[in-house]
């Protein structure tokens, strides 16, 4: 008498194709970076379309063809490199001064309940102020001066990078804690040991997101008082109707917004390449 096989449940094979517009599937990274250009690739035609076609005015739209022609006399006759210069400069001093103040008040309050309680009221009334809302005063005590821009940098970045750190170190696991405490683990070592390694992957990615928010800042404190900056040179150009200087303005500071996250998302993925594996 022969024993009686089991009968196998095999999961039924779904398609490549179908699978590939499957809810959550994941995509290969060459196809992430294949789609991504295809967007743009499909905007500027679009773009293109419309601009050459005659179907918007040039002086409202300039085409692509006249951007990268305004940019070029923008590099060349303009000395538009300096103004990039100091538009960077001016988001860097900004929000590491931000965050040299904002990273270690938030990993005091989201460690110690008492601090947080004695801040958090305010430091939340204050993370809904604009920052634009500040440029009339900063003007007032600081001058039209770079202390001015670096200031606004500073206000729109601080209570935002304060809030996510102590919400992020006051998530901390806890049983990891308790376990420190069996352990032997003082108070100090509790934080030191225990809550800031474990939020540190979050803390960078904080300060990844927040340090693009800066650069919406920025434009906003160089469009008063300024004499150099990208968003100098793009209130020069509105009074002068060149919306291609305009354009290639805006599109500098989404490529250096895009070049610095990408560096700092690849710096946090090599310092905390742990947290990254999953």
């Amino acid at each position: 008498m022969s024993a009686v096989q089991p009968l196998s449940v095999t999961e039924p094979q779904v398609p490549v194709r179908r699978r590939s517009l499957a809810p959550l599937e994941p995509v290969s990274p060459r196809a992430r970076w294949m789609l991504g250009l295809a967007f743009f690739a499909v905007f500027v035609a679009v773009w293109a379309f419309f601009t050459l076609g005659g179907f918007v005015s040039p002086t409202f739209l300039a085409s692509p063809v006249t951007m990268v022609k305004e940019g070029w006399l923008l590099f060349t006759e303009y000395g538009f490199i300096k103004d990039i210069g100091m538009t960077i400069w001016r988001v860097v001093g900004g929000f590491i001064l931000a965050a040299v103040i904002a990273v270690p008040l938030g990993i005091a309050m989201g460690a110690y309940k008492g601090i947080e309680a004695f801040f958090e009221p305010f430091i939340s009334f204050c993370r809904y102020l604009p920052a634009s809302a500040f440029i009339p005063l900063l003007i007032l005590w600081a001058g039209i001066g770079e202390a001015q821009k670096i200031l606004v940098i500073f206000i729109g970045s601080v209570f935002q990078i304060t809030l996510m750190v102590a919400v992020t170190v006051g998530g901390a696991r806890r049983d990891l804690v308790e376990a420190a405490y069996t352990l032997g683990a003082g108070h100090k070592g509790i934080v030191t040991r225990v809550l800031i390694p474990g939020a540190a992957p979050e803390i960078a990615e904080t300060l990844r997101l927040v340090l693009g928010w800066a650069w919406t800042y920025v434009i906003v404190a160089e469009l008063i008082g300024s004499s150099s900056g990208i968003g100098h040179m793009i209130t020069d150009s509105q009074s002068l109707l060149n919306t291609g200087q305009i354009i290639f303005g805006i599109i500098i500071i989404g490529l250096i917004g895009l070049v610095s996250d990408f560096a700092f998302k690849a710096l946090n993925h090599r310092l905390f390449a742990w947290s990254f594996v999953r």
